[in-house]
């Protein structure tokens, strides 16, 4: 059995692992490489593997850095299934048709104002190619064998997001896990990863490999935040994530409500890719910590703007009000409207739930720049900016060892390191061989591993 490393090494960004056994090749996860333009360009290049003999693909989960590749492989041709859980399916179907729709309209942007050495800027792919390559999707249950030619596979819970997974292959008398985005062992919203059985190697994220969760309780926080805004009478801005944040940051706020922590506010989810997404959860509430109750309760206590009239609509509201809108970083969406509307007044407060990548508006204002451009227009920063820590969906280092500690692993079992940046791989390796006996490397780029 071969192990071909196309992505996911030294980066968290396009995973994908080749596995060959006999007659069979799968491709573990095909994400989108992202970030630096050095990354990017991969999503451009050849895939350095024949794809009129992949037999499958095998996704962990939904987030495009592990997904969103899936629509150039059936540009090329690929027509082969792709097996995920049921949710993962139903939450691909969202975000890549919106992947493919952005760059389209990314697309059009560089053509219009003359921005590509190419005469007509192409898209990797667009909204078309997203909602066709849908139909190569079949979903499985957690738990259920599947067998593709030589190699056999299932899937189980590893918490992140809903439908997340690690993977379990099995071939020639071996048993190889792939860990996927391990979510946290005490997570607000979703259940904890299961443990893994005994393997002969895994394959294990490190995104969080150099860094701790803090202790501060987010509901604390959160309450806090929003109390000292509506004394002042101002108004709550919070950039969001579609999958997973928006749903969390719903049910926090309802249940700070309920318990009479916080003020009984409107609350606008001004997202409807996040909308949908909401909805998908509540669908799935066997894989999350709330009951049936809890989820109709933060459906039903925030009001869902799908419409652009809606959203307009929202600049009405002349009392203390919350938006939630996207995208998470302030690169783009809905929230750069309610930006421009009340960045400028010293009343707001813009909550950030999560990281923000260097370069990002998010992550200027973060560093305290006092103007933001948008849309053409510098905006005056006015408005106090806070971050709201604790609400990733990532297990960090400890809590990664304290998840092999509860899996059936044998002191020795060979571990590599994937989908970190090279610090994060270099203090998780350091870490494992401190307190472990495991025997851990890190992967690299295009290596092959032969087993």
């Amino acid at each position: 059995m071969n192990i071909t490393f196309l992505g996911g090494t030294e980066t968290v960004t396009g995973s994908k692992f080749l596995v060959e056994s006999g007659q069979t090749r799968v491709l573990v996860d095909c994400g989108l490489f992202q970030g630096y333009k050095w990354l990017r360009k991969r999503n451009r290049q050849p895939l350095p593997m024949d794809i009129d003999s992949l037999d499958a693909v095998l996704l962990t989960h939904a987030h495009l850095d592990h997904s969103g590749y899936i629509p150039v492989l059936y540009k090329k041709g690929f027509r082969g299934t792709v097996y995920t859980h049921h949710a993962t399916r139903e939450l691909c179907e969202i975000l890549l048709a919106d992947s493919g729709h952005l760059q389209e309209e990314e697309a059009r942007y560089l053509a219009r104002h003359k921005l590509s050495r190419h005469e007509v800027p192409e898209p990797l792919y667009d909204q078309a190619d997203a909602q066709a390559c849908m139909e190569l999707f079949h979903p499985v249950d957690f738990g259920e064998k599947i067998q593709i030619g030589d190699v056999g596979f299932q899937l189980q819970s590893a918490g992140h997001i809903l439908g997340a997974a690690s993977i379990i292959i099995e071939a020639e008398g071996k048993r190889i896990g792939f860990s996927g985005d391990v979510g946290r062992l005490n997570d607000i919203f979703m259940k904890p990863p299961e443990p893994l059985p005994a393997l002969d190697l895994l394959m294990l994220e490190s995104t969080y490999g150099n860094r701790r969760h803090g202790t501060e309780d987010p509901f604390s926080k959160l309450a806090d935040i929003v109390n000292a805004t509506v004394d002042r009478g101002g108004n709550v801005l919070i950039p969001s994530f579609a999958v997973g944040r928006a749903q969390v940051l719903q049910h926090m706020l309802t249940t700070l409500i309920q318990e009479g922590r916080i003020p009984k506010l409107p609350i606008y989810l001004d997202s409807p890719m996040a909308i949908d997404v909401s909805e998908i959860y509540c669908r799935y509430a066997d894989q999350h910590r709330l009951n049936i109750r809890q989820c109709r309760d933060m459906c039903r206590s925030v009001r869902y703007s799908r419409s652009v009239g809606d959203s307009k609509a929202i600049a009405d509201q002349r009392y203390p009000h919350i938006i939630i809108a996207g995208s998470g970083m302030a690169t783009g969406g809905r929230i750069l409207h309610h930006f421009k509307r009340l960045l400028g007044q010293h009343l707001t407060t813009v909550i950030f739930a999560g990281y923000q990548a260097g370069g990002t508006r998010g992550a200027k204002m973060v560093g305290g720049a006092e103007t933001i451009k948008i849309h053409g227009e510098w905006i005056p920063v006015k408005a106090r900016i806070e971050m709201l820590h604790g609400l990733s969906g990532h297990g960090d280092f400890q809590e990664i060892e304290q998840w092999l500690g509860q899996s059936n692993l044998a002191p020795g079992t060979p571990i590599r390191l994937v989908h970190g940046d090279p610090e994060a791989l270099e203090a998780m390796r350091d870490h494992l061989h401190q307190d472990t006996r495991y025997v851990v490397d890190v992967a690299s780029y295009e290596s092959i591993l032969r087993l």
